[in-house]
């Protein structure tokens, strides 16, 4: 299983272990980049690899003989996982037997719909995590001409936990922070700021702002602006705390789950907390919260306040895929049966809907971005060490990663500003 940050190794590996239970050994990829997840992020997701090599995507192809697996899940972007489909192709053209290819999305699929869907086009099994996702992935895929027989439906394979089963003492309210949503510095500290009022507003409450990383971390999304530095520059009240850690465990004592968009909602809609999706910066497809139009949990702070506690419609939640009706359990069976189906036959070369036919201007430029070639072979010069990297190299790249971030989240957000003036 290839990845390339903390979310996407958590939906990977899971993944991994839901269609295939009877599985031998699970051998984990972390692709090198901005985002590539710490330690803590990965202890924090609580699954363990039987092996786990961080690499570049030269080195991933390397190791990808087809003899070698039955099974490579590939929890990468859009982009990358088109280039690993391409290299794949490329490393096994002449294979007389080749492993499944699955891939698929980490959660709430709400912007960038066709291009990544086409950008995933080519695998094995393109996991949809609802019917409302397979039907719109099925569209896309027919309506430019390309074979949906991939597209198979399943869920999120991170739901689960005990159902929520009544008012906690004390009772609790999670506002779930997202890196990248919303992305403006005064739509951060205003959802701060209103927090922190409900939580003097209601002093017999334990208030939760539950984050996705710690300073100097990464995730899928660059956060430039981190609620913990936010956060220094408030007084805030006693029963107000910032949390990490595994969001479930948060969920076993959380009375309200609050966010904008996150796939948070769908963890607590499934365990059946009660759940808000804010609207105090509109209901926009730039948040992403227009996703759970429908679904009845879209309220505003003042509302939440003045004690709204949203009920959702069952017929939303079913068409999502949460099944808080308890058939979660069979979500994949239908993906366990496919690639079952596949390892028992011959599989024909990887076939992705972009090629230079079809994209001789895009799939270039996806493809270099990764070091390969427009065949999928890999570029001259390409980096690719063929042994794990010496001290002075490990201490040079992690020096860069500081920097870099440290640009991202101090220096372009300072930038930006001198610009407005």
């Amino acid at each position: 299983m290839l990845a390339d940050s903390d979310t996407r190794w958590k939906w990977g590996s899971l993944t991994a272990s839901r269609i295939a239970p009877d599985r031998v050994a699970l051998d984990g990829y972390l692709l090198r980049g901005r985002a590539t997840p710490t330690p803590r992020q990965l202890r924090e997701v609580g699954v363990r690899a039987d092996s786990l090599r961080e690499v570049t995507a030269v080195e991933f192809l390397r190791d990808m003989r087809p003899e070698a697996y039955d099974v490579v899940v590939l929890a990468l972007v859009g982009g990358g996982v088109q280039a690993m489909l391409h290299g794949l192709a490329h490393t096994w053209r002449t294979a007389a037997r080749r492993p499944v290819v699955v891939t698929g999305y980490v959660g709430v699929v709400y912007e960038k719909l066709a291009d990544g869907l086409l950008l995933r086009h080519g695998a094995d099994v393109v996991l949809a995590n609802s019917t409302y996702d397979a039907e719109r992935f099925r569209a896309v895929y027919e309506g430019v001409g390309a074979d949906a027989a991939a597209v198979t439906e399943c869920a999120l394979p991170f739901l689960g936990g005990a159902p929520y089963d009544g008012v906690r003492d004390p009772y609790t309210v999670t506002f779930a922070a997202q890196p990248s949503v919303p992305d403006t510095a005064a739509d951060r500290a205003y959802l701060l700021d209103r927090l922190i009022r409900h939580a003097g507003t209601h002093p017999g409450r334990e208030v939760l702002l539950k984050l996705r990383s710690r300073p100097g971390e990464h995730t899928t999304h660059i956060e430039e602006i981190p609620y913990q530095k936010l956060a220094q520059r408030r007084e805030l009240p006693p029963n107000l705390r910032l949390v990490y850690g595994n969001m479930g465990e948060v969920l076993d004592r959380t009375d309200l789950l609050v966010t904008v968009s996150s796939t948070a909602a769908l963890e607590s809609l499934h365990r059946r907390v009660p759940t808000a999706l804010l609207t105090d910066l509109g209901v926009r497809e730039a948040l992403g919260n227009h996703h759970f139009t429908g679904s009845d949990c879209l309220v505003s702070w003042d509302q939440l306040d003045d004690g709204a506690l949203p009920e959702p419609d069952p017929g939303w939640l079913a068409r999502q895929g949460v099944a808080a009706d308890g058939t979660y359990e069979n979500a994949f069976d239908g993906a366990r049966a496919k690639v079952a189906a596949l390892l028992d036959r011959d599989r024909p070369p990887l076939a992705p809907y972009y090629s230079r036919t079809t994209a001789p201007g895009y799939l270039p430029r996806v493809l270099a971005r990764h070091h390969l070639a427009p065949d999928g072979s890999p570029l001259p010069g390409a980096p690719a060490a063929d042994r794990a990297p010496g001290p002075v190299r490990q201490v040079v790249r992690r020096a860069a990663r500081g920097a870099y971030r440290h640009g991202v989240q101090r220096v372009a957000p300072v930038i930006r500003r001198m610009g407005e003036l």
